[in-house]
């Protein structure tokens, strides 16, 4: 199992050096293109949104596994991807998420081979794209639609959820507030509304928006740009906002919120609009679904008591559709989404023994 696990590792750095910034995951795709070719796999395609596809045949006619693991990242294309390792971390921008990931859906594809298992089903490796920010789910959108309800389940892999069973599809909504005023000059034209000084304003508003603890509700401003220089009163101003709830009538209520101060910050002389970039829809299955079931048997196989949870990943798709649907990871670490990201190469071998058994018993 070690040598498995170190080509799995290899193979994470492998990826994580190809530089995949959401709508960028091309080059990543192209690899693992030739990969999927080299193991054997059939039916290899990239489809019109980028996403990759291989199936590996099972032995009879029963309904196929989708398994799912997101090509992007978080990070731009110039980003340092150096790595560093020691006996129990492996440590750079994105390893985790999610190129371990990919790496551990191929490397499922050994396991089983290593085993000889031969399955009832189908499994269709999915390398995916548009996970991340303001890529909406878009290639995961583009896999349900392919396949619909025709799988037994949808498997989507995180690197770095290991122990956790995301069950259910936290709702997302994202916009990009934009205001637009006259501008002119901070000293000659001083008086003027400025389009930067309008939205801080309206952001003091909106983060005093009172937000319920349960169902637990997230509101955050990610990005602000705007203006021409110091010394020019902006005439133009964006900021992107990131809601999310629990539950879709809290989701919708917030929505709502921000939709009427928004409408509040027009005036004479400042437009100030919302547009939606962003809508991840929620859903999710039963704690009691006989597929929560078996991911929770799985974890406890390798010693693991399961974490029932919450999240936004691929399997929001599939969930918001009514088809059954988890979302597990391979190991544990810290640091998503920053360049301090690392994994624990300790739990890499029980994240692969809990996939193993998740799909060995998936058709039992």
């Amino acid at each position: 199992m070690q040598n498995l696990v170190n080509k799995i590792l290899k193979l994470s750095v492998d990826l994580q050096q190809i530089p995949a910034p959401t709508f960028a995951e091309a080059k990543r795709a192209e690899f693992l293109h030739d990969l999927y070719l080299a193991d054997g796999l059939v039916d290899v395609e990239i489809d019109s949104v980028g996403n990759l596809y291989g199936c590996l045949k099972g032995d009879a006619d029963a309904a196929p596994l989708v398994i799912c693991a997101h090509l992007d990242t978080v990070f731009p294309a110039e980003t340092d991807l150096r790595i560093t390792r020691d006996r129990n971390l492996l440590a750079g921008p994105g390893i985790g998420d999610n190129s371990l990931g990919v790496a551990g859906m191929i490397g499922l594809l050994w396991l089983l081979r290593d085993e000889k298992q031969t399955l009832p089903g189908d499994i269709w490796l999915v390398a995916t794209v548009g996970e991340e920010g303001l890529g909406d789910l878009y290639g995961m959108r583009a896999v349900v639609d392919r396949f619909e309800d025709a799988p037994i389940a949808y498997l989507a892999l995180e690197g770095m959820a290991l122990g956790h069973i995301y069950h259910r599809a936290l709702g997302v909504c994202r916009y990009r507030i934009s205001a637009q005023t006259e501008g002119g000059h901070s000293w000659g034209h001083f008086g003027r509304p400025s389009a930067v000084h309008e939205l801080a304003n309206l952001i003091d508003k909106l983060v005093e928006i009172p937000l319920p603890e349960r169902p637990r509700t997230t509101l955050n401003v990610g990005v602000f740009s705007g203006g021409t220089s110091i010394n020019t009163i902006a005439a133009n101003a964006s900021f992107e906002l990131d809601l999310r709830s629990e539950s879709p009538t809290a989701l919708t209520e917030l929505v709502e919120t921000v939709h009427q101060l928004v409408s509040a910050a027009n005036k004479p002389k400042v437009t100030v609009v919302a547009e939606q970039i962003g809508d991840r829809p929620a859903g999710g299955i039963l704690a009691s679904h006989p597929l929560v079931k078996l991911a929770e048997d799985a974890l406890r196989h390798v010693g693991i008591e399961p974490i029932l949870t919450i999240g936004s990943t691929d399997a929001n798709i599939p969930l918001s559709r009514g088809y059954p649907a988890v979302c597990l990871g391979i190991t544990t670490g810290e640091g998503a989404h920053t360049v301090r990201e690392f994994i624990d190469v300790q739990y890499v071998e029980n994240g692969m023994r809990q996939l193993f058994c998740f799909v060995e018993n998936l058709w039992t």
